[in-house]
């Protein structure tokens, strides 16, 4: 072999081996890489094509029913119905003239609106109908015509109609709470949104038996049960109605409580509305529930007040007789009363209530002090409205967009310094200072059930999805409001002036033997918006209660402005009293005496 053929066969074998390192070194490069990939990073890749592979699905949620009390069942007031929204491909539509003229006849819509739907471009979505039967989807989805699709959707349906509306409230098309119990218990009757997880083929079909597959079912909304009558409710919203339209007021408000509880068993206001039909509403006002959203001046509702702290304060008692003047001079303005106050005299404090005298309410508020308004007066009286009968604080019932209402500090009382005492007296008999009608029947409750101040409440508890409730016990939050002494002397002295009011001719106010009544009446002067009062417009309030041996029911009552021939408070106010205290009596409602 020459030097050159082994010079050859050399370079040959170098390049071989060259060859041959570059395979090897790839095969470990490959090695490598394959055991990085399926030892070190399995868990990620693995995760990821299971991420590619998995399908995931919202499962709504059932929102939970809304049931009240009726002839000792409950009875659901709120329900959901499943409708559908009918959507469409208008790409995929062959023959839209057909396809509208067939979707016409089930969905009684016109033919060119269909159409024009149908025709629509740059898009593969269209909305074509929404809350459409279950039998209208069927017969839709049983043309088999492509392109054309539905889905299932709960809606809120109202058998009752506008009954209880406004503290009901209504859920929009997102499915959120709106007002009322359904804004307020949203996450409780919402409940929680379940989910699918699927491994899917190519096609994105799920595979039934794959071990990587995930069903967290939805948690349903809980079902909640109200204190309402629903008998009840439905009477005082007629009640309202029908004052509404013989008194030409365009508000009235009521609610009507258990004294001895807190429980509310009808609250209404006319005008109302069909929260199946919210969207249709132009005045938003009516979604307010206006019982405790809409504080207004109660006028002389608020003398049981003034009577009850005087009394209970001990300077007075239910026989303290006083000269009244029929007139005082506070902070160089004068205090006067109605006519019927029978002029300058000795008066009692039944006289204060039964003939409503300011000038007796004002002296009312000097005895809580040192003989005068005063200091120390305004201080004892701010404390009563706020600490025991708790004015200006919101109840914290069951409702959105509670007012807690106004009461002018004793120091400063929103007026110049030279005026304070004027504005304190103003409050004594109701004027200057803004409540609403749960906060009146609320603080009537504390003062004529012995002293207890219950939390007012409108959720009786929560059932489960067999129908066992699990129901609220009465939540106290003040004890000794007013003694047992004083609240008896103010059943007394109210029951006294109902008795005196019919005997002076309000002959709604007659009521069988057998059952106790009280209450007392209010006028209140309209505040203009720029400060001071319109001499014509006045609201009308009443206070009262309903019992046998005891009271058992505490009912408020504000009437906005109404058309009437006397006092907005015995004219307006007071006939609605006495049409839901006979509602009571004769449907049952209270225990008669000796019972």
């Amino acid at each position: 072999m020459n030097n050159d053929s082994q010079r050859f066969n050399l370079k040959a074998l170098f390049k071989v081996n060259i060859i041959f390192f570059f395979i090897i070194a790839f095969i470990g490069l490959l090695l490598v890489r394959l055991f990085y990939v399926q030892v070190i990073k399995y868990s990620f890749y693995h995760q990821s094509a299971l991420n590619n592979q998995l399908e995931q699905s919202k499962i709504p949620a059932t929102r939970g029913l809304i049931e009240a009390h009726e002839a000792g069942q409950l009875i659901p007031i709120v329900l959901n119905q499943q409708f559908f929204t009918i959507y469409a491909d208008p790409t995929l539509i062959k023959n839209i003239d057909k396809t509208s003229s067939d979707l016409s006849g089930v969905l009684n819509m016109p033919k060119s609106t269909l159409k024009s739907l149908l025709e629509t471009h740059n898009t593969r979505y269209v909305v074509v109908a929404k809350k459409v039967s279950q039998d209208q989807a069927n017969k839709i989805l049983g043309f088999r015509y492509p392109g054309l699709g539905s889905l299932g959707q709960d809606y809120r349906v109202y058998p009752q109609g506008d009954l209880a509306s406004q503290l009901l409230g209504f859920v929009d098309n997102s499915g959120h709470g709106n007002y009322g119990i359904e804004q307020v218990l949203n996450n409780q009757l919402s409940g929680k949104t379940g989910y699918l997880k699927a491994i899917t083929d190519v096609n994105g079909v799920p595979l039934a038996a794959s071990k990587n597959n995930i069903d967290i079912p939805p948690q349903n909304g809980k079902n909640v049960v109200l204190t309402l009558d629903l008998a009840m409710q439905k009477q005082l919203q007629d009640i309202l109605a029908n004052a509404a339209k013989s008194e030409k007021s365009p508000l009235i408000s009521a609610v009507i409580m258990d004294s001895n509880t807190g429980a509310i068993k009808a609250m209404a206001n006319y005008p109302s509305y069909n929260p199946a039909h919210y969207n249709q509403v132009k005045d938003p006002n009516l979604f307010n529930n206006a019982t405790v959203a809409n504080p207004i001046e109660p006028g002389s509702t608020m003398k049981v007040f003034t009577a009850a702290a005087a009394l209970n304060h001990g300077n007075v008692n239910q026989n303290t007789t006083y000269n009244d003047p029929s007139q005082w001079i506070i902070d160089g303005f004068k205090i006067t009363n109605i006519e019927e106050d029978g002029g300058a005299g000795k008066k009692s404090i039944e006289d204060i209530l039964n003939l409503s005298l300011n000038t007796g309410a004002t002296w009312l508020l000097m005895q809580m002090g040192g003989g005068k308004v005063d200091l120390k007066a305004r201080q004892v009286w701010n404390d009563y409205m706020t600490n025991h009968f708790r004015f200006g604080k919101a109840t914290d019932i069951e409702q959105g967009y509670e007012s807690g209402g106004i009461v002018p500090n004793p120091d400063i009382a929103n007026q110049s310094d030279d005026q304070q005492n004027l504005a304190y007296a103003n409050t004594s008999f109701g004027q200057g200072v803004t409540v609403t009608p749960l906060q009146m029947a609320s603080a009537l409750s504390s003062v004529i059930n012995g002293g207890t101040r219950y939390e007012p409440y409108l959720v009786d508890g929560f059932a489960d999805s067999q129908g066992n409730v699990n129901y609220n016990k009465p939540k106290v939050i003040a004890s000794n409001v007013v003694s047992s002494n004083t609240s008896n002397s103010m059943i007394s002295l109210l029951e006294t002036v109902v008795k005196k009011h019919e005997e002076a001719g309000f002959k709604y106010l007659a009521f069988p033997s057998g059952y106790n009544i009280g209450g007392k009446t209010g006028t209140a002067q309209v505040p203009k918006p720029d400060g001071g009062y319109y001499d014509n417009k006045f609201n009308g309030t009443y206070l009262g209660f309903v019992g046998g041996n005891k009271p058992q029911y505490s009912v408020a009552i504000f009437v906005t402005t109404p058309t009437v021939p006397g006092y907005a408070g015995s004219y307006g106010a007071q006939p609605i009293f006495g049409n839901i205290a006979h509602m009571l009596i004769n449907q049952s409602y209270v225990t008669p005496i000796g019972q």
